[in-house]
């Protein structure tokens, strides 16, 4: 069995990824409580593989401006405190016939000893790097990444993978072989099914092997086609943001039309079109259509998330302490991330949570609410983060804590997700939410519905740990006749009078809630009744 490296209490690692058509930074912060913090991010276009899908070889300005690139990463990544730097490079480096001068260059001018990944591995960090930040659970998921030299496709669910490929599809590579020294830069539509016909043959083997009737969901990830979802959503005059970002297919030929009949010069001046990606767009551009089409997708989810991030999910596999890509998912792993980061009391939340969810199928078991299993996940969530804003002060921390989650990086949560996350927190004391509360604009009906019961429930459940000694060990919801609700306290052996005065401060808001009058009954110490 691998020996797992302890990882220091507070450590800074970089990792750089030389891809064909840029070189990306990320320094992450790793910290005792298992958690990690992107400090910064950092790309420059070099286009490495210019060259290379012509003559073989780095030309000698193309190697010195990546020479140069590097250093300064590794210099800004030392600036950090960074006591380590991996790095790798993909495609353009594995086919160069003068790689072994570059990787030399590289150990003696920047210090970086750089690993040359072969294109399943480089499948593999893409997997993980995009896995570990959506929810896919069980269902069955292609993940499409196209770069400038290869497109890496992949087949799995949230915790494995079960086929990788990768192939020499990029839109630096299909840009030299088709659309180099075209003049003015209008592609033909001639030209334009050449290309296609060229990528729908390197795709055979991967088409015939995967059936599109099993794949649950789509994800794809890489500059190219996050631009042209980005060009999409302008076009369309859509209001997406990061986490709902989703490419469909038929705006996508729509886009390809209009990027085909302009020129290099004109598609720059395209709203939300990466003017340093104008000239290679249209080689993406034709490998995802054809992807799409070949396997009946309708639309993509689009993933901000790189290799960069596969990189760091493999390293923190490797370190005692960093529990990645294991059985637990990636919503309560980014949840769990963001509490530790905020030094969340754990023991407090924990027991909070555990209050909430029986609240939640107590109340559900006597109809006082019709919510389902995707609620009760988010008031587990919400639960466990309701205190975050004590990091900032604890007067006003409902506030804080609202604030801070609805602006975190929550993986595996779309917008509205996160706003009712968000919003539980924030009403879990003081008043209930009003109609038109200025964070819950953004919200529909039955999110707003959601946040006000889960909130009720969220605000009674702190109540039950008010003196943060675990007194209350079970609790029931008993209905008498149509307007009464009694709240059953089974308590230890102390006296629980505290959270019971708590309850009853919320039974006017429990009230208005659920239309039905509370009162509360405490037992001490008998368990078997609620056996």
């Amino acid at each position: 069995m691998e020996q797992k490296i302890v990882a220091p209490s507070e450590n800074v690692v970089g990792f750089i990824d030389i891809g064909t058509n840029s070189i990306r930074l990320m320094l992450v912060q790793l910290t005792s409580n298992s958690s990690y913090t992107v400090l910064r991010e950092e790309k420059e276009v070099v286009r490495l593989g210019e060259s290379i899908f012509k003559k073989g070889f780095f030309q000698p300005e193309t190697m010195t401006r990546a020479l140069l690139v590097c250093k300064k990463f590794v210099e800004v990544s030392r600036g950090f405190g960074a006591r380590e730097i991996i790095a790798v490079a993909t495609a353009a480096a594995r086919e160069a016939k003068n790689q072994k001068e570059f990787l030399e260059r590289l150990r003696e001018e920047t210090t970086l000893d750089v690993r040359v990944v072969s294109g399943g591995e480089e499948a593999r960090l893409i997997y993980l790097g995009v896995s570990s930040g959506v929810h896919v659970d069980k269902k069955i998921a292609v993940f499409v990444d196209i770069g400038g030299g290869s497109t890496e496709i992949i087949i799995g669910d949230q915790f494995q993978h079960y086929d990788i490929e990768s192939m020499g599809l990029g839109a630096i590579r299909l840009t030299t072989l088709f659309l180099s020294g075209r003049g003015n830069g209008v592609v033909s539509p001639e030209t334009y099914e050449k290309m296609k016909r060229y990528v729908k043959n390197k795709l055979v083997h991967v088409t015939e092997r995967v059936n599109p009737k099993k794949l649950d969901v789509a994800f794809g990830s890489s500059g190219t086609i996050i631009n042209l979802a980005e060009i999409a959503s302008k076009m369309f005059e859509r209001t997406e943001t990061k986490q709902d970002m989703v490419l469909r297919y038929k705006d996508l030929q729509k886009v390809i039309a209009k990027l085909c009949s302009l020129s290099v010069a004109e598609r720059r001046l395209i709203p939300g079109i990466n003017p340093e990606r104008a000239d290679i767009i249209i080689g993406g551009a034709v490998i995802i259509e054809t992807i799409m089409e070949d396997l009946e997708l309708k639309e993509l989810f689009v993933s901000y998330r790189d290799m960069r991030y596969g990189m760091l999910v493999d390293y923190l596999s490797r370190h005692a302490g960093y529990p990645q890509h294991n059985e637990t998912s990636v919503r309560k792993s980014s949840v769990l991330r963001l509490g530790h980061s905020c030094n969340v009391n754990e023991h407090h939340a924990n027991r909070v949570v555990s209050l909430s969810l029986q609240l939640f199928d107590g109340s559900k078991a006597i109809k006082l609410h019709d919510l389902g299993d995707d609620e009760r996940e988010l008031l587990e969530y919400a639960a466990f983060l309701h205190d975050i804003g004590d990091f900032i002060s604890f007067r006003g921390h409902h506030l804080h804590s609202y604030y801070i989650i609805n602006n975190a990086e929550l993986l595996g949560f779309d917008q509205t997700e996160i706003g009712i996350i968000a919003n539980v927190a924030r009403f879990h004391r003081k008043k209930l939410p009003r109609k038109k509360e200025p964070s819950l604009i953004e919200l529909d009906k039955h999110s707003i519905k959601t946040v006000v019961i889960l909130s009720t429930l969220l605000r009674i459940a702190e109540k039950l740990d008010r003196s943060h000694t675990d007194l209350v060990q079970k609790i029931e919801f008993v209905l008498h006749g149509e307007n009464k609700v009694e709240l059953l306290l089974v308590c230890s052996k102390q006296d629980c009078e505290f959270e019971r005065w708590g309850v009853e401060e919320d039974s006017d808001a429990f009230e208005k809630v659920f239309e039905k009058r509370l009162f509360v009954s405490v037992i001490k110490n008998e368990p078997q009744i609620l056996a």
